[in-house]
């Protein structure tokens, strides 16, 4: 016979709720013992089930032995239920850059450094898998579009999470408050765009295609076999491919039938080649001789195979105003920006001269890197160097200030126009450029920016804008 069992014996577990409570309770008192503050410490409970009720169905989204090694999830959930929702984006951050680093690391190695980092000096030190640390977040982000290993909508909504991570994390002292919601739909976000988003096609061919040119002998007929692949490639691809050559072909390892292979494919791949990437080698050929590095002769065998002799820079200063953009962006982009941009601010000042010359190779990525800074970060503007970029962007001629009006049709200018901020800076921009152009067809598209009633990230994608853009962008072609 079974005994029954009292109603003294049963244990009754108080709900989820009552369990953040009853803990919130008890570590205030803690605080208060010690003379800490215990005010606008933890995030209300009832955000905290939000989360709770909500992680279930998200987590479905990636496998058993992905959630197995996904430690920082684990801390991301325990910073929830202990309240602190800073911290818990901070965890979130760094499970979406782990996951990333490894699918790098799975890639191609070389193709990522090449397309990812812009500055020759520092891409020099990038070799190995431990590397990837010495990347920046910004700068693994963007070479992870580069490549195609996340989208460009994804790339847009990684760049918004990292914003929110420097500024509304524990990574800074801050007084945000975060909602449940939002950090579900962050961690949706990591999720679907990096830690459980397959390769594509385009990418597996491209992972695919490298390897063969780094181990086997390419025949002629092979060689043209591939061209038909290089026809579906988008202009972004193709430039990135071409870069990636350009990164294999100039190192000193590289053995002689890898770069009998490129022999074969560039000429194919060249003609698809825009001319801003065909600048870009020109610059770096330039920066390869400024410092006497052995890959200058290289850098100019590359170039003599498309008889792209044209590209090389008439002065050395296009390369210098080269690394120093890329070093601008580099501080801008980081942490401590408003602390370190001044310095590399200067220095482009000093290369640019006081009549505002640049050599027209530079052109291009002189003016987007300028707007990139104006338009801040979208939480500040770094002071010490702003009246720097209002001299430099006043001495625009009028080429440069069209430039600096379609600025907003390149996807890293449009993803900074996201933040408020960022879109008053264009708007300031865009009163301080009309003056410099008289074209009728850039009036136009000036007035209708103006009149434009929606988000300004997405005006790039307005038929009626894109077919006046389309007009202007031929003065400049």
């Amino acid at each position: 016979m079974v005994d029954e069992i009292s109603s003294s014996d049963l244990i009754v577990v108080p709900s989820y709720d009552v369990q953040l409570q009853n803990f919130e309770i008890a570590l205030l008192d803690t605080l208060r013992q010690n003379g800490l503050p215990t005010e606008s410490v933890f995030v209300d409970v009832g955000e905290r089930i939000t989360v709770s009720k909500n992680i279930g169905a998200v987590l479905t989204r990636i496998s058993l032995e992905q959630r197995q090694r996904s430690i920082y999830i684990s801390k991301f959930l325990a910073a929830v239920a202990a309240g602190l929702f800073d911290a818990a984006l901070n965890y979130l951050w760094d499970q979406t850059i782990l996951e990333l680093r490894n699918r790098v690391s799975r890639y191609d190695l070389s193709y990522f450094y090449d397309n990812a980092v812009r500055s020759t000096e520092k891409r020099k030190n990038l070799k190995t898998v431990d590397h990837l640390v010495d990347i920046d977040d910004s700068e693994l982000i963007h070479g992870a579009k580069e490549i195609g290993l996340i989208s460009e909508l994804g790339y847009k909504h990684l760049d918004y999470i990292r914003s929110m991570r420097n500024w509304a994390s524990a990574a800074h002292p801050n007084q945000n408050e975060l909602s449940g919601l939002q950090l579900v739909g962050w961690l949706q976000t990591c999720i679907r765009e990096v830690i459980s988003l397959p390769l594509s096609d385009v990418a597996v061919e491209i992972k695919r295609l490298l390897a063969n040119v780094k181990t086997n002998s390419i025949s002629n007929g092979e060689a043209k076999e591939i061209a038909v692949f290089f026809l579906k490639l988008t202009q972004e691809q193709v430039n990135n491919l071409a870069s990636g050559f350009f990164g294999i072909y100039t190192r000193s390892d590289t053995s002689s039938q890898t770069r009998q292979n490129i022999h074969r494919l560039l000429p194919l791949l060249w003609e698809r080649v825009d001319e801003t990437t065909r600048q870009q080698f020109g610059i770096k050929y330039g920066t390869f001789v400024a410092n006497n590095d052995q890959e200058k002769n290289l850098a100019r065998q590359f170039l003599e195979l498309v008889s792209a002799m044209p590209y090389m820079p008439d002065a050395l200063r296009a390369a210098e105003i080269g690394d120093a953009i890329d070093n601008l962006l580099i501080a801008h982009r980081g942490l401590n920006n408003f602390y370190n941009e001044p310095s590399f601010a200067r220095e482009l000042k000093r290369l640019v001269g006081p009549e505002g010359k640049v050599p027209s190779q530079a052109n291009k990525i002189y003016v987007l890197g300028l707007v990139e800074v104006f338009l801040s970060n979208g939480n500040g503007v770094a002071r010490n160097a702003e009246p720097i970029y209002r001299e430099l962007i006043n001495q625009f001629d009028s080429e440069q200030a069209l430039r600096a009006i379609l600025s907003f049709n390149n996807s890293n200018i449009a993803s900074r126009l996201q933040f408020p901020l960022c879109q008053k800076k264009y708007l300031e921009l865009l009163d301080l450029m009309k003056i410099k152009v008289s074209e009728a067809a850039v009036k136009e598209l000036v007035d209708e920016i103006e009149a434009y009633k929606g988000s300004l990230e997405n005006m790039r994608e307005d038929t009626r804008i894109r077919r006046k853009v389309a007009i202007t962008q031929r003065i400049i072609s």
